[in-house]
């Protein structure tokens, strides 16, 4: 069966760099996996994650997610192919302030037409998609109107994950979502990302640097195991 993911022979130095950042022969995720891939800062987490999503291009090689050659697409079309099959949850969990909870969450699904169509069928509308996942995920049903920058750490944390999940994308990418909670709220949260994840047939990518997470998931990697340039870093 082929991967979910797939990176074959991938290199990527920044314009003006000599030295490759990134050199990745292989690496794999499958199908409905959960894989922590940990790294120091600066070590090129957030740059593979942007190539995954095809935020940035490689300097060579190929990242294939469910069959196509995100290299192969032209911006535009990258940028549509990343919105239908990639949820985010940003370390800052990037949510737009001035959107209401729901807002917030409902949003993946207006620029993409293929999880619009998954939210409804699943759920019978977005905003009902919306509406249970955030219950799911422990947000009580009275902050769904509340504007999103007047939430707490944690729930600005779900929220963020709900809006990465809505419209059952294939991949979900964790960048440090838990930098900022205790050791409880952290376990809590993942238990909850799990099940969601699991719920929605989406693969989980969570890269941190925080150790005790690993046993959590389904494998667990260093990014100097599978990237060679860290060993001239």
């Amino acid at each position: 069966m082929p991967h979910l993911l797939e990176l074959s022979g991938l290199g990527f130095a920044w314009p003006g760099q000599k030295d490759e950042l990134l050199n990745i022969p292989e690496f794999h995720l499958d199908a409905g996996e959960t894989l922590f891939l940990k790294g120091p800062s600066g070590s090129g987490k957030t740059t593979l994650l942007g190539l995954i999503g095809g935020v940035q291009r490689a300097s060579r090689g190929v990242v294939r997610l469910l069959g196509q050659d995100i290299g192969k697409l032209s911006p535009a079309k990258r940028d549509y192919f990343r919105a239908d099959h990639t949820g985010y949850i940003f370390q800052q969990f990037n949510l737009l302030p001035f959107l209401s909870v729901q807002g917030n969450v409902e949003l993946p699904c207006c620029f993409s037409k293929l999880r619009e169509s998954r939210a409804a069928a699943r759920h019978g509308s977005v905003a009902q998609a919306a509406q249970q996942l955030l219950q799911h995920l422990g947000l009580a049903e009275d902050l769904l109107h509340r504007r999103a920058d007047t939430l707490s750490i944690g729930q600005q944390q779900r929220v963020a994950a709900a809006r990465a999940l809505i419209g059952q994308p294939e991949l979900v990418i964790a960048d440090e979502p838990t930098s900022a909670l205790d050791a409880d709220t952290r376990e809590a949260f993942l238990g909850l990302l799990f099940a969601e994840c699991r719920a929605a047939g989406a693969s989980l990518l969570f890269v941190s640097h925080d150790q005790s997470l690993a046993p959590l998931f389904d494998r667990s990697l260093s990014l100097a195991q599978i990237n060679h340039a860290c060993e001239v870093c």
